[in-house]
């Protein structure tokens, strides 16, 4: 395949080894060593165009850099938000690591301008039994709901999950945290009737505290809250 060719050619081996250590959860082998500035321009180049489509509906993938080039082309296509969704829904199954998993949201912006129209579709992905369509879901309220209307949604979507997958409870403790940087005096509870899993609930405080973007005052109270 052509996109499979471009994606050869542009390969770094010696970033191949980088990546490799940064994605523990998949077989290096299926890693060739693209860096993203490239996957974006093989995105944007076939985005589009029969053999992008094509790509798009020739899954799975065999490589870890043809996922990434997938998740970004799906940002760049010319399509509608049903056909989009779709796309999304044929893909997030083979989603097996969190840097495809969060680039594909930080890609569909297009997706999120509605936030609304977007909402079953997160809410369906959070009540998936896949760890990366979990994280997906989570990774899509940490970038685009933490807002006055939907802050009380997301306290208790984030009371309810209780996973024993790392990369859920990493996403789920990221977006405790930006939604306490965020609205802290709106999302405190969430700490003080201790509805998190012990982990998460340190992690979001850690990291919460770890934001310049929070006060000293706040960064001491946050601490008598660990647990």
């Amino acid at each position: 395949m052509e996109i499979l060719d471009e994606i050869l050619k542009n390969s770094d081996s010696k970033y191949k080894d980088f990546q490799g250590k940064l994605l523990p959860t998949i077989d290096e082998k299926t890693i060739l060593g693209l860096r993203a500035p490239k996957a974006q321009a093989i995105a944007k180049k076939y985005a589009n165009t029969k053999e992008g489509e094509n790509f798009l509906s020739s899954l799975p993938h065999k490589y870890y850099d043809e996922n990434i080039v997938h998740a970004f082309m799906l940002g760049k296509i010319k399509a509608s938000h049903e056909e989009i969704q779709k796309y999304l829904l044929e893909f997030l199954p083979y989603v097996d690591n969190w840097a495809v998993c969060d680039g594909l949201v930080c890609h569909l912006k297009s997706l999120f301008k509605n936030k609304k129209e977007a909402y079953p579709l997160v809410l369906f992905c959070l009540d998936s039994k896949e760890t990366y369509t979990v994280r997906f879901g989570l990774v899509c309220l940490l970038n685009y709901y933490i807002t006055d209307d939907y802050i009380d949604e997301l306290l208790k979507i984030c009371s309810k999950i209780k996973s024993e997958e790392y990369y859920v409870n990493m996403a789920l403790a990221w977006l405790v945290s930006f939604m306490l940087i965020k609205k802290y005096e709106e999302s405190l509870s969430i700490l003080k009737d201790e509805v998190l899993d012990a982990w998460v609930h340190n992690k979001a405080i850690q990291k919460t505290c770890e934001s310049f973007r929070i006060s000293d005052e706040q960064r001491s109270y946050l601490k008598t809250l660990r647990r």
